[in-house]
Formats: C-alpha cells, sequence, structure tokens
C-alpha cells in the first residue's frame, strides 16, 4: 500500500479506501464567496492527502480560483451544465462525452458541495469515483449513507463543509478564510493611476453593489455613509464590478464629498490588493465582504435580503454585521440602520488619520 497518500486518522470512514490519490471537488456555483467559503474545507482535504491530486469542477471563471488557490487544488473541469443545476443551462448532447472523459480518470473519492444534493447527487456518482461523499437532503437520493450526511441548514456556510470533513474523519485546519496575494496584483493595481496617491490605511472602501438588486442597500445611504467617512478624514474608495459602475456613479453624484471611484477598473487581484491597504470596507452581502474576511480586513456588512446566520463573516469582532431596517430603501434622518452602521464605523475606524479627503 502507498504511504504517500495515507491520511493518519482516528475514526477515518475513509480509511478501508485508502491510497486515495485523486479527488474530485463538485462545487459549480458562481459566486466568489462560494468558493472562498469552501477554502477551509479545501485546507483540510489537503492536509489530509498531501499527495492527491484535487480536481475543482465548476464554472469558467473558477479556473482562476484554482490557479491562485494552486497550494490546494491542482487541476480544473469546467462544469459542463447539468438538468435541474440552474448555473449554466445544459447542452444535453454534450454532457454524456463529458462523463465519459471524467470517468477515464478514475478518481479516488468525490465530494459533493455543491449544496443539499438534491440534484448534484446524481452528477457526482455519474463521476465514477470508487467512492462519492458529501450531503444529502433527508426523503432524497442519498447515494451512500456511509458517507453522506443530511445537509446541516442551520449552520454558516464555512461550517457546513467543515461538518462534512468532520463526518468522514479528516482533520479540520481551522476555520479561516484566506486570498493569496501575488505580485502582478500589486501591479495591476499601480497600473491604475487614480489609486496613485492612496496611502495604506488612510482609505475606505464602499461596495455598494451585490449579485442580485434585492441584497443591495440604498445608494441614498450609502452615500450618506461615505460623506460621514469622508468628514472623519479618509478617502472614500467607491468599488465595484463594471456592471456596476453606473451605480457608484450615481451614489458619487450625491455625495459631497469627491469619491475616488474604481468600478469596473479592477481586476480580481487588484481589487484584492486595494481592500487589504484599506483601513474599513463598508459592503452589502456579497463576494466581497468575504474577500475581507479572507485578507483580515475590516468590515461592515449590510444584510438587506439574505440570511446572515449563513453568510456572514465568522468573526463578529472584526467584521460588524447589520440587518437593514424596512424603511431602509429611502433616506430618513435619523435613521435606526444608518446609524447603527456609523456606530460600527466608529468603533472600528482608527481614531486618528491624517486628511486623506481630496
Amino acid at each position: 500500500m502507498r504511504t504517500d497518500t495515507i491520511c493518519v486518522l482516528q475514526e477515518n470512514r475513509l480509511s478501508k479506501h485508502l491510497p486515495i490519490a485523486r479527488i474530485a471537488i463538485m462545487r459549480s456555483l458562481p459566486g466568489l464567496g462560494d468558493l472562498l467559503c469552501a477554502v477551509p474545507a479545501m485546507r483540510a482535504i489537503r492536509f489530509a492527502f498531501p499527495q492527491a491530486k484535487i480536481t475543482l469542477i465548476g464554472l469558467l471563471w473558477a479556473r482562476s480560483f484554482v490557479e491562485r488557490f494552486s497550494h490546494y487544488l491542482d487541476d480544473f473541469l469546467e462544469f459542463p451544465g447539468y438538468p435541474g443545476i440552474p448555473e449554466i443551462a445544459p447542452p444535453i448532447h454534450k454532457i454524456p462525452q463529458f462523463f465519459a472523459n471524467v470517468q477515464q480518470q478514475r478518481f479516488d473519492l468525490a465530494l459533493q458541495m455543491h449544496g443539499s444534493g438534491i440534484v448534484s447527487n446524481s452528477f457526482t456518482v455519474l463521476l465514477g469515483a470508487r467512492v462519492n461523499a458529501g450531503f444529502y437532503q433527508p426523503g432524497q437520493y442519498c447515494p451512500d449513507p456511509n458517507y453522506f450526511l443530511p445537509y446541516p441548514t442551520d449552520r454558516p456556510e464555512v461550517w457546513r463543509h467543515l461538518h462534512l470533513m468532520e463526518y468522514l474523519g479528516i482533520p479540520l485546519q481551522g476555520d479561516n478564510l484566506e486570498f493569496p496575494l501575488w505580485q502582478e496584483d500589486f501591479l495591476a493595481l499601480q497600473q491604475i493611476e487614480a489609486t496613485q496617491a492612496l496611502k495604506k490605511g488612510h482609505y475606505v472602501c464602499i461596495h455598494p453593489g451585490a449579485s442580485v438588486p434585492e441584497k443591495c442597500w440604498s445608494k441614498e445611504l450609502f452615500a450618506a455613509i461615505a460623506d460621514a467617512i469622508a468628514a472623519r478624514g479618509f478617502q472614500v474608495v467607491l468599488t465595484g464590478t463594471a456592471p456596476e459602475a453606473s451605480l457608484t456613479q450615481s451614489i458619487a453624484e450625491m455625495m459631497q464629498t469627491k469619491p475616488i471611484d474604481l468600478a469596473g477598473q479592477t481586476s480580481l487581484g487588484a481589487m484584492a490588493d486595494l481592500l487589504s491597504q484599506a483601513a474599513l470596507l463598508v459592503c452589502n452581502d456579497t463576494g466581497v465582504s468575504h474577500l475581507a474576511a479572507a485578507l483580515q480586513v475590516k468590515s461592515v456588512v449590510i444584510f438587506s435580503n439574505s440570511d446572515p446566520n449563513r453568510w456572514a463573516p465568522l468573526n463578529r469582532d472584526r467584521h460588524r454585521v447589520v440587518i437593514a431596517s424596512p424603511l431602509s430603501s429611502t433616506f430618513h434622518s435619523p435613521h435606526p440602520t444608518l446609524d447603527t452602521v456609523m456606530a460600527h464605523i466608529d468603533e472600528l475606524l482608527p481614531k486618528e488619520v491624517l486628511n486623506a479627503t481630496r
């Protein structure tokens, strides 16, 4: 028996299947936060199977994620689509060939970390691995009760996957998120002229967008928050994706002070480098919130239409969670949510800073 892929574990459900040399992780979700929240589980898998080849099956954008997390992941397979999984329309004629090709890789272990498994369990089994493990929804298809556990709906997203690791007997390596920064991220940020005058710790990033409009707090309130931060001597930097540029422009026009608007100008790596040097992030519940958690940057995260018990950062000292009030769609003063956000901001921001506002 090979010893380089054996994980020495007590009560390890996988011990009878050693050696495990090839592992597939099925997590084909669209958000950055979806993958960052799975990193602690990926880290545990890598430490348990240091010599295994670990492949992520994900959406096309996740190829760059695998490259950045090459210390945990070795290979990438693009998810082809599958009936019942809504992320992409399934090209039915291509799916049989995908499974035929994957089955030739002879995975030893396939981990379904896509969700409750109502649909994704059948996809995972068709990968043809020797052992399948993951979650199932009680009353729905469970490929193997020895390796699948009921989907834990009462835990934070990070701990849903760590619970699976515990169930399988894989030792945990902490629950902290991480995001490696590269030299090219720094160079990409330096190429943006508007960032040249920024000083580390003297600016605050405000990210007013989200993956869906329902998760966005009022732009009027974001503008009010931005002006209050500027009045405290910090440069305000508005961030977002290219489709969110009109939103940040609208907020900039509402402000009494002049922000730096970088929406649509930063790659993910440049955004991470920008954020790593910020004094604070104020945002909705969206991927950048998890990026701040991974970089250990202080944040105030506003939840308008999502579950903070599932998606809020785990460290509630460094990261503050605010539940938007029903009145948060319009500006009212005094406003309970606005006051709460500002109270957290004042607690997290340094008390003294050179005036960096332009």
